[in-house]
């Protein structure tokens, strides 16, 4: 890829994070508005959207989730309370515990994910516009270019400090 930036790639990601944004905002709303939070919305609609291949357990919800598992604990907990969720343990090996959602979520989760659809309906299209033209100009300039490969500055990682030694 070119190492040259321009202002209409700044304006295309610009757009496509705002976009991005105010569906998220629209989305955090609708579940406060529904009676849950929005982490707890998310958390519902990975389980029940969650790859045939995985199964709903802590750790790989976590990961879903991008949280730490005590975290992805404590959401469960919550929703375990409002009866929205139920643990379970798996038939193969009963040292794993699945989360799985009650009738009473199945419910609450399709009422607001039917709210969900109807907005994507509504942005949705300007979502595939924003990313078509930007992967568009962006193929364009790297076909354009000598296929050089960009390298992307280091982060600097900050030292970890170990549990137990402070």
């Amino acid at each position: 890829m070119t190492k040259k930036i321009n202002s209409a790639d700044f304006k295309a990601m610009a757009e496509l994070r705002y976009q991005i944004r105010r569906y998220l905002r629209f989305s955090e709303n609708a579940a406060r508005q529904a009676g849950i939070e929005p982490q707890q919305h998310q958390l519902l609609l990975a389980i029940r959207g969650l790859p045939d291949n995985l199964k709903p357990t802590i750790g790989v919800l976590a990961e879903r989730m991008q949280l730490q598992h005590h975290s992805t604990v404590e959401l469960i907990d919550r929703l375990v309370d409002r009866n929205l969720l139920c643990r379970l343990r798996a038939t193969d090996d009963r040292r794993q515990v699945l989360v799985k959602l009650t009738r009473e979520g199945e419910e609450f989760l399709k009422t607001l994910s039917l709210y969900h659809l109807e907005e994507l309906q509504s942005v949705g299209p300007k979502f595939v516009k924003i990313l078509q033209d930007l992967v568009e100009h962006v193929e364009a300039r790297i076909s354009s270019s000598n296929k050089s490969r960009t390298i992307y500055p280091q982060r600097r990682q900050k030292p970890r400090k170990d549990a137990n030694h402070g």
